[in-house]
């Protein structure tokens, strides 16, 4: 792990993240935490700090005098977490300048008619929408919101982390996308907004052919 000047349980908590995604950590498999330490080179506090963080974000469980295990998967979390981003993501949108979402609209229609075809691997798919969102969201001046959703975000991908592979084909609907650039074009927000919602709704409904029942 390459160490950089920003704090250690940071570099961690990415570090862990980064395995999760590679498929190195089972979903409801315990932590070894004096293990991972020795593994990573580093001292048992930031990796717990780090550990506590993941915890927060959803990522992992913790019980008193237990430690903590990777959290396994449910269908009604993932249904919570979907909502709860689809709300901030709302707020941010509406909390953000007008004339910087016109400015902005070509581009994101741009962005959306370039993606890949309807079907696309797991990894091709991420990447490009979150950097569309990544841009749909660029104006808003609540820095608190976006790491509020920044961490729920996390916890949402944990899912797709653990029930998809990198290379694993799956759907994608950039017409939804454009559906959020056009209402932009149009200036009409509250458009925008209720397309936004059902954007992450598609998204919700195509990611639970994933995940198995409860």
């Amino acid at each position: 792990m390459v160490i950089e000047r920003r704090p250690l349980r940071e570099q961690i908590r990415d570090e862990l993240m980064e395995r999760l995604t590679r498929g190195e950590f089972a979903a409801g498999t315990d932590v070894n935490e004096a293990v991972l330490a020795a593994e990573l080179g580093v001292s048992r506090t930031p990796l717990r700090e780090a550990l506590i963080t993941l915890a927060g974000e959803g990522v992992l469980e913790s019980s008193q005098g237990r430690g903590f295990r990777f959290a396994p998967v449910s269908r009604k979390e993932f249904r919570e977490l979907v909502a709860i981003v689809a709300a901030l993501e709302s707020l941010a949108l509406e909390s953000s300048d007008p004339v910087h979402l016109l400015r902005i609209a070509p581009d994101l229609l741009r962005l959306a008619q370039g993606f890949p075809d309807p079907v696309a691997a797991h990894a091709v798919v991420d990447r490009r929408d979150d950097e569309w969102h990544g841009l749909l969201l660029s104006g808003c001046p609540n820095e608190r919101l976006l790491d509020l959703l920044a961490g729920v975000k996390a916890g949402m991908r944990r899912y797709e982390n653990l029930v998809v592979a990198e290379d694993e084909p799956v759907a994608r609907e950039s017409e939804e996308h454009c559906e959020i650039a056009r209402r932009l074009l149009d200036e009409d927000l509250p458009g925008a907004i209720a397309a936004l919602r059902a954007n992450w709704v598609g998204g919700m409904e195509r990611m639970l052919a994933h995940i198995p029942q409860d």
